[in-house]
């Protein structure tokens, strides 16, 4: 199945592909260009004899220091067709740099794209509902990128009027 993800992918959408890393995983990886990402989802969920059509996992990684662009925008691609054969599409982003949204191709990237911009703050393009999901709208900041204090900010605005109640209990 591997071989066919990667003539499907080096025939069909050459365009997009990235670069051309072997990951030690085994999960085959492949490396696309963030313009590329919803193309290439698209054209693997729609292909009768693919059929990526479910989207097992959306998240982000932090490489700050180890690699360059800093992100990359992990989408975990499953085949129930095919023994559930699962696919890692990755796209490497910069700081500051948007991904376009795949919202249009799978409705459940919905709170995933969401949530990598609330934790990584990574914007998703054309994502009708770019705002934060876990934390509070006024929290400064992503706690999960690498250059994040351990102890946050300050946060004490925050936690102000629970430390308030607490007391008075």
């Amino acid at each position: 199945m591997k071989e066919k993800v990667e003539s499907f992918l080096h025939s069909k959408l050459s365009n997009y592909i990235f670069k051309d890393e072997t990951v030690t995983s085994n999960i085959p990886t492949y490396f696309i260009k963030s313009e590329g990402i919803v193309p290439v989802v698209k054209a693997l969920k729609e292909d009768p004899e693919l059929k990526f059509d479910f989207l097992n996992d959306l998240t982000a990684i932090d490489w700050l220091g180890k690699k360059d662009p800093r992100f990359e925008i992990c989408y975990l691609l499953k085949s129930p067709k095919n023994k559930h054969f699962r696919i890692m599409l990755k796209v490497p982003v910069e700081d500051g740099e948007g991904v376009p949204s795949i919202l249009s191709v799978f409705k459940g990237a919905n709170w995933p794209e969401r949530e990598v911009y609330d934790l990584f703050g990574i914007e998703f393009i054309n994502h009708p509902r770019m705002d934060r999901l876990i934390l509070p709208d006024n929290f400064q900041g992503h706690p999960l990128r690498k250059d994040f204090p351990l102890e946050g900010f300050g946060q004490d605005y925050l936690i102000s009027n629970l430390l308030h109640i607490h007391q008075e209990d």
